[in-house]
Parts: C-alpha cells; structure tokens; sequence
C-alpha cells in the first residue's frame, strides 16, 4: 500500500459522480483516503481470531475499537461497509457455528450506521449455510463470494432469492487473500450479471462492455482469468418459451 496515494490521484476525479471505495485497515489509512477524495470506505473485520491476526495483526476486539476510532470522525462525510470475513467457515476451523458470526454482526450494528458485508474469504459457503447465516443476521447486508469450490454463483443466487440486493463481484473473477489458505478468486462479475439478466433481473450492466473489461484484465495480469464468461463468450440466442 505504500504507493496508495499516487494510484488515488491517477484514478480519483473530485468532479465525478462516481463513488470511490478504498479498502482501509485502520483509522490512519481511512482518513488518508478521505483526504485523497475517496468517499466510501470500507474495513475488514474476521470472525476468524486467527484470521484477523494474519490479516490485520490484531484481534477481533481490536479491529472493533479501530472500527469504532475512524467512524468518528468520517460520520456523515464517507459511507463506511465493514466486511465480515469467514462469515460462513474459516480455513483456521476457528469459527463453528452461526451465533458466533451473528454476535459479530450485532457488534458491528452496535457501532453505528455502517452497511454491513458478509464474507465468503476461502470458499466455504454452501446454499445451506447462506441461507442459514441470512436467517441469523437478515438480508440487509452485502455477500461477498470467493469461487473457491465452485460455489460462488449458486450461493449469490441463494442469496439473491433469500432477498440480498448488494454483491461484491470483481472483474474476471479475479481476487483472494494470501492470508486465507486456499482462497480462490472471487465471483466474476460477467458471470453473475449473464446469470441474473438471463432471468430477467435488470443489473444496469452492460455485458459486452464487461466482457471487454475481463479480457483487459487478462491482459494485465499475463493470465487467463477464472471467468467462464471471459472464456465461452456472451450466450447465444434462444426463446425458452413453450
């Protein structure tokens, strides 16, 4: 992160109406962002004691007091999403049950008026157990999904009928942590927008742009990217009809 503030001044135009989100670990890197032009923020917090060391170096109860420290001074000036990562397992076999992420989540709620996301870090969510940690913690919340297993697509799918609206997806379907064992990328973009337009849920996206997208990003990379879509090409044609 040390050339953080020179790729925000490349990106970042003051004059558009675009919303600029920045990942932050602590209150030094929240206003740091604030002050570049970036208006949303948003900061991990793992259910996982193991996982927030090897991600943040502290513990749960810490990176809540961090949380607590840089919403003060960014209220009414930056829409802050905490993200909840191992929200459906953990690589660290450190997180069991369901009432131990939504203890979290109302600790989180506690804070403020934050948007909340629950984070699929390393794979491990299955239909099940979406539906089971929406049905602890409600639908007013963000999904966050790693295609780790394959799953991704059928667990935003889940979560989608369970009534969640807000989905972080990424280009190609890159993505993962270095700090979660086994972490794959995260659900590609093109292949949830193709799924969902493909039901008749309007996404606002236009897919062949975001097809242009994922094949830059392959080239950036100096890879193929994860995306089926990226690889098979937009759907063909077909009335399915009776």
């Amino acid at each position: 992160m040390a050339d953080a503030a020179e790729v925000v001044a490349a990106l970042v135009d003051a004059a558009s109406p675009t919303r600029w989100w920045a990942l932050v670990p602590n209150e030094r890197g929240a206003l740091a962002a604030r002050a570049a032009g970036i208006n949303a923020i948003t900061v991990t917090i793992s259910a996982s004691e193991a996982y927030s060391q090897k991600n943040t170096r502290m513990s749960i109860d810490a990176a809540l007091e961090q949380l607590r420290a840089l919403c003060a001074p960014l209220a009414g000036e930056a829409t802050v999403d905490v993200v909840v990562s191992c929200a459906f397992g953990s690589p660290f076999d450190d997180v069991h049950t369901v009432s131990e992420v939504a203890q979290l989540v109302d600790r989180v709620r506690a804070v403020g008026p934050l948007d909340i996301t629950l984070a699929d870090t390393t794979g491990a969510a299955t239909p099940r157990r979406v539906r089971h940690v929406l049905d602890a913690v409600g639908v007013d919340i963000g999904v966050h999904l790693h295609d780790s297993r394959g799953t991704a697509l059928t667990n935003a799918l889940t979560a989608y009928e369970f009534g969640v609206r807000r989905f972080d997806c990424s280009v190609g379907g890159l993505g993962g942590s270095p700090f979660a064992p086994g972490a794959g990328g995260n659900l590609a973009t093109e292949d949830f927008v193709l799924v969902l337009e493909d039901m008749g849920i309007h996404t606002g996206v236009e897919q062949s742009v975001l097809r242009e997208a994922s094949l830059l990003a392959a080239e950036l990379v100096g890879h193929a990217v994860p995306s089926r879509v990226a690889a098979a090409g937009p759907l063909p044609d077909f009335d399915s009809s009776l």
